[in-house]
């Protein structure tokens, strides 16, 4: 929540600042992405507003920005070809085509959100820690070429001036910050070219070339419930792409969480994100607007504009619907060439340069990784990228980790002692086996677990069949140093477990 009193007089400014600068960029964004799922712009900048405003006073990282988003617009073109075509089948056309198609993206906010709610009461955001550095480092270099690749529809058509902008947008990023950070570079660069553009009357694209904003002024979003909500067909239509929604908004927002984390040096908090972004695209199915995520692009914005709190992104958000509201006529004459320059700036800061020397350093599986992250980001989609990251990584951990050791040695002359180390689980098991000599092994053995750690129930299963095979070979097997939850499954096989005082305390992570 917002806490005013500790604010400084530097961090107001610099938030609010920021956060115009941020409201600004949401623009083609929001209208990009809603064409693309073939809606009407407002829908896309309402998602900008409502969620951007309940991340900003719920998240669980102060200045991350959320709203319309390409991976969500992605999944929601099937949704709408399929609610579309069954529409049509019913003999819907026309402008009711429209609002039933609507009214089916409406309701997949609301499940998205409500699995997305679930997911951070259960506290499964930590699980982020699981996707390894080289797979964050590879989605983060391949949303930096996304993000740049996706201003390249710009320039179609366009003239010099479009280019000139640009360059003289890029320019004024790199060299204001160098004199002065009292006023954000971006915000500087798109009053100033917008001054020059509209008293010059040069003619290049305006961000009212993409869309009308005037015909949306002074509409605001207003609370309704959509009639699919009742409907048990449309909630199994939705159902799966509301999963997926739900899905790739959390991997997008959690990996931006862990990027703003390794810039800003303070940890934010994954549960409440998944609250938040749960919450905002619940709310926004309810007010007219597509479901969202946290915006990796947008958010390096407010980052680097100054913007660290949370007034920043409640500026970003609350600043859009003014623009949209009350002060279209002005947003229409931006140029968008000044949009683009930003946002290739963003890229460019975005991309993790130092990933390149951090390659020769890196283990080769460490590197594929990273590359195939980057190649599978650029070509199919965020999450399926981080997903294979994530199984190609666990992969190499698995076989790397494959083998437990054992050193044996006698103790006595009728006695026969192995000093196991190294993780005992689905993938050593094999070796674990192979380890022993059941048959010629004395009539005393002792196993000590000291060194080893039983990971999963496949390891114990190990352990228990290894106890079975020596006890119809007649002989006494002791385990030692496992842990209670070991103990406690192994008491079926009857096993002689000897109670030590240092034995360790873990558990075992098994299906029950």
């Amino acid at each position: 929540m917002f806490t005013l009193k500790n604010y400084s007089r530097d961090n107001l400014k610099n938030d609010i600042l920021s956060g115009l600068v941020v409201a600004v960029a949401l623009v083609p964004e929001a209208i990009a992405f809603s064409f693309i799922v073939g809606i009407n712009p407002i829908v896309g900048l309402y998602t900008a507003f409502i969620l951007g405003l309940v991340t900003a006073i719920l998240g669980g990282k102060p200045g991350m920005i959320s709203g319309a988003t390409g991976s969500v617009a992605v999944v929601l073109v099937g949704l709408a070809l399929e609610a579309g075509a069954m529409l049509q089948h019913a003999g819907i056309t026309g402008d009711a085509l429209t609002i039933g198609v609507l009214q089916y993206i409406f309701l997949a906010a609301i499940v998205a959100g409500i699995i997305q709610i679930l997911f951070g009461i259960l506290r499964f955001g930590k699980f982020i820690r699981l996707v390894p550095l080289p797979a964050i480092y590879g989605f983060v270099n391949g949303l930096a070429i996304v993000i740049a690749l996706a201003q390249l529809k710009f320039f179609h058509g366009q003239g010099w001036t479009m280019y000139l902008i640009v360059a003289v947008t890029m320019a004024i990023m790199v060299w204001l910050p160098r004199y002065t950070k009292a006023v954000p570079a971006g915000l500087v660069a798109i009053v100033l070219l917008t001054l020059v553009v509209y008293f010059g009357h040069i003619h290049t694209l305006l961000i009212g070339d993409l869309a009308n904003l005037s015909e949306f002024k002074g509409q605001l979003p207003s609370f309704h419930i959509p009639p699919t909500l009742f409907s048990w067909e449309a909630l199994k239509m939705v159902a799966p792409y509301a999963v997926i929604v739900a899905l790739v908004g959390l991997i997008e927002s959690l990996l931006t969480l862990a990027v703003l984390d390794e810039m800003s040096g303070t940890r934010g908090s994954g549960n409440k994100e998944c609250i938040a972004q749960g919450v905002g695209n619940v709310t926004c199915g309810f007010f007219g607007a597509m479901p969202g995520c946290a915006m990796i692009g947008q958010s390096i914005i407010n980052f680097t504009s100054g913007g660290l709190g949370r007034l920043s992104s409640a500026t970003a958000a609350i600043g859009l619907m003014v623009l949209v509201a009350s002060l279209t006529d002005l947003l229409n004459v931006i140029p968008v060439g000044v949009l683009v320059g930003i946002m290739f700036m963003v890229s460019i800061g975005t991309f993790e340069w130092s990933s390149f020397g951090h390659l020769k350093k890196m283990p080769p599986e460490d590197a594929f990784v990273m590359l195939v992250v980057t190649i599978v980001t650029i070509f199919f989609d965020l999450a399926v990228a981080v997903i294979i990251g994530v199984i190609i990584s666990a992969l190499v951990f698995a076989w790397k980790h494959a083998r437990i050791y054992a050193h044996s040695r006698p103790l006595g002359s009728q006695a026969k002692l192995y000093e196991l180390s190294g993780p005992l689980f689905f993938g050593s098991v094999q070796s674990f086996h192979d380890t022993f000599d059941v048959e010629n092994d004395p009539k005393v053995v002792v196993i000590d677990f000291k060194n080893a750690r039983v990971m999963d129930s496949s390891g114990v299963e190990a352990i228990e069949k290894l106890t079975e095979r020596y006890a119809k070979a007649g002989k006494k097997l002791t385990l030692r140093h496992l842990s209670d939850d070991c103990k406690a499954v192994l008491e079926r096989a009857q096993a002689n477990i000897t109670q030590e005082e240092d034995d360790p305390d873990y558990k075992v992570a098994r299906d029950y």
